[in-house]
């Protein structure tokens, strides 16, 4: 195996790691170095080569025996993509009922769930066994053109009350402000459908 100066290890095996590549703006990325076992790794390296070197970028691949990087999913992406499907798999079985396959409603509550998601925010599992922890709470609405995003709070605070119905109220239009705040941040169009403890109905941005 050939370790160059730039850091790029080169044999005639593929190669399956982090590398650091630089985007192509007319053709294909040019591979700098790696392979690299960890993402840290990688942008241990890239801070390393200072202000001055070409701007890199760690991506995740295998080299092939012709030097080109052919992109492959990290583990990292794999395990946000079981985190989102298991997020999915909390909504009710009959969600998108009367919604034909390329509604852009149902890509929508994708989205807004997987922005939920990225900021530590778990769907309410209604029907599961978590059902009385909480959670966020969304529906498909044709008839509002969106998706209706609210908060669930834990059972005893919405169902035995143990705080009041005031607190419960309180957190109640506290949280439902913050998921609004939160997909406003992320680019969509939010409303608040009128109460202090409706939610909100989110659209994409026009």
């Amino acid at each position: 195996m050939d370790l160059r100066s730039t850091g790029l290890r080169l044999d005639s095996e593929a190669r399956l790691g982090w590398w650091l590549v630089v985007e192509g703006q007319d053709g294909p990325d040019r591979l700098v170095a790696g392979p690299y076992d960890d993402r840290t790794g990688a942008g241990w390296a890239a801070a390393e080569r200072g202000d001055d070197d070409e701007p890199v970028r760690a991506v995740y691949g295998v080299r092939g025996p012709g030097g080109g990087l052919h992109r492959r999913p990290s583990p990292q992406e794999l395990a946000w993509l079981t985190h989102l499907g298991e997020q999915l798999d909390r909504l009710p079985e009959d969600w998108d009922a009367g919604l034909a396959d390329d509604d852009p409603l149902a890509t929508l509550l994708v989205e807004v769930t997987a922005v939920l998601a990225e900021a530590g925010l778990p769907l309410w599992d209604a029907t599961g066994p978590g059902g009385a922890l909480g959670g966020v709470c969304l529906s498909a609405e044709p008839g509002l053109d969106g998706v209706v995003v609210g908060w669930r709070q834990h059972d005893r605070t919405s169902v035995e009350l143990l705080h009041g119905a005031d607190t419960d109220a309180a957190v109640q239009q506290v949280m439902n402000s913050a998921l609004a705040d939160v997909l406003w941040l992320r680019g969509f169009e939010v409303d608040d459908l009128g109460g202090d403890a409706s939610g909100s109905v989110v659209r994409r941005a026009a």
